[in-house]
């Protein structure tokens, strides 16, 4: 009750910010960011395209990959638009496609510029029947969770490299949502099963299991990096309620009902984007790795997202999935095979 309350209200907790702490409130006491290369996906609207702004307005270089280049272009000049002397660069990036995330990597690595900081903020919320990624993957989990596995371990080189030469921690921060919570069965069973059809196809649990993904990925990287010894964090967190493309795609009379009763529950798109931009550049969260994040301060994920096993069940079978590690069964339809022994 207390922490609704607290919600409600928009309370501050011990980093100083609360819910209803904007983006740009959260970074006004942030250093100057102009030395700084940031990567954010998902940067053509919504929580990600407010986050490009902010973090374009205290100077960094931001670099906007997208499915959708023209949209990546208005953002671009949108930016520009508020601050002549932005730095931003468009480049092309399917999340869903193995093959574009390479290409992608390829085209920044080519461009020999430092990355300090990586935001894997893109979602989708795949509507209808079950859709599978021209990998073979269940498009929601491709998109939210396998291609960013993929896009953060081949930058993962340049970030240890700029953090070494500059001495600058580098930040990886990963979008989740408190929908994670709501999966709590075994997530490579329930691929496999959909996948093949054996069972029915779930929007929601969908989303649900790449977000959970996302959250187990973040544990694993900490675990990794540590070994690595790379001058580099990565952390997770949930935005809030906000009404954003990902949503409004399910118009409705039901659906703008129910917004309407929750009005009170759903945050701005600069109030969403705080606690991405606090992860990606607040001072204080230097050396913090491996934590979830809401509202701007540590919270606790869901007890299927703590299990160190199951991070290091999922990070194989992406390294895995990523290297062609999916076989054809029941009449081509393609089965992720995870490990089990882990």
């Amino acid at each position: 009750m207390l922490q609704a309350a607290r919600y409600l209200l928009g309370s501050p907790g011990a980093s100083g910010f609360g819910s209803k702490s904007t983006a740009d409130e959260v970074t006004s006491a942030c250093p100057d960011l102009s030395s700084l290369t940031a990567i954010i996906t998902g940067a053509t609207s919504g929580i990600g395209a407010e986050t490009a702004r902010v973090l374009a307005k205290r100077g960094a270089r931001v670099v906007i990959p997208a499915r959708n280049v023209k949209a990546a272009e208005d953002m671009r000049a949108r930016i520009l638009g508020e601050f002549p002397g932005a730095d931003v660069l468009v480049l092309h990036l399917d999340l869903s496609s193995l093959a574009s995330v390479r290409a992608f990597a390829d085209r920044f690595l080519a461009l020999g510029l430092p990355l300090h900081l990586l935001i894997n903020n893109a979602g989708k919320f795949s509507h209808g029947q079950l859709a599978l990624s021209e990998d073979g993957v269940e498009m929601t989990f491709a998109t939210n969770y396998l291609g960013h596995f993929l896009l953060t371990k081949l930058l993962l080189g340049r970030m240890a490299e700029t953090a070494a030469a500059t001495g600058v921690q580098g930040r990886i921060v990963n979008v989740s949502s408190s929908v994670h919570s709501w999966f709590s069965g075994d997530w490579a069973d329930y691929l496999s099963q959909v996948t093949r059809r054996k069972i029915a196809y779930d929007a929601t649990q969908a989303y649900a299991v790449s977000k959970l993904a996302n959250v187990l990925h973040t544990k694993e990287l900490a675990v990794q990096l540590r070994e690595m010894g790379a001058d580099i964090t990565v952390n997770c967190v949930h935005p809030g309620i906000v009404r954003t493309r990902l949503n409004r795609d399910r118009e409705g009379i039901v659906t703008d009902l129910v917004f309407v009763l929750l009005s009170k529950l759903l945050k701005t798109i600069p109030q969403a984007a705080a606690t991405t931009c606090y992860a990606a550049a607040h001072p204080r969260l230097a050396g913090v790795s491996g934590r979830y994040f809401a509202d701007c301060n540590e919270a606790q994920p869901s007890p299927a997202a703590t299990s160190r096993r199951e991070a290091a069940r999922l990070w194989q079978a992406s390294e895995a999935m990523i290297s062609g590690g999916i076989t054809q069964q029941g009449g081509g339809i393609p089965v992720l095979q995870p490990d089990r022994n882990i």
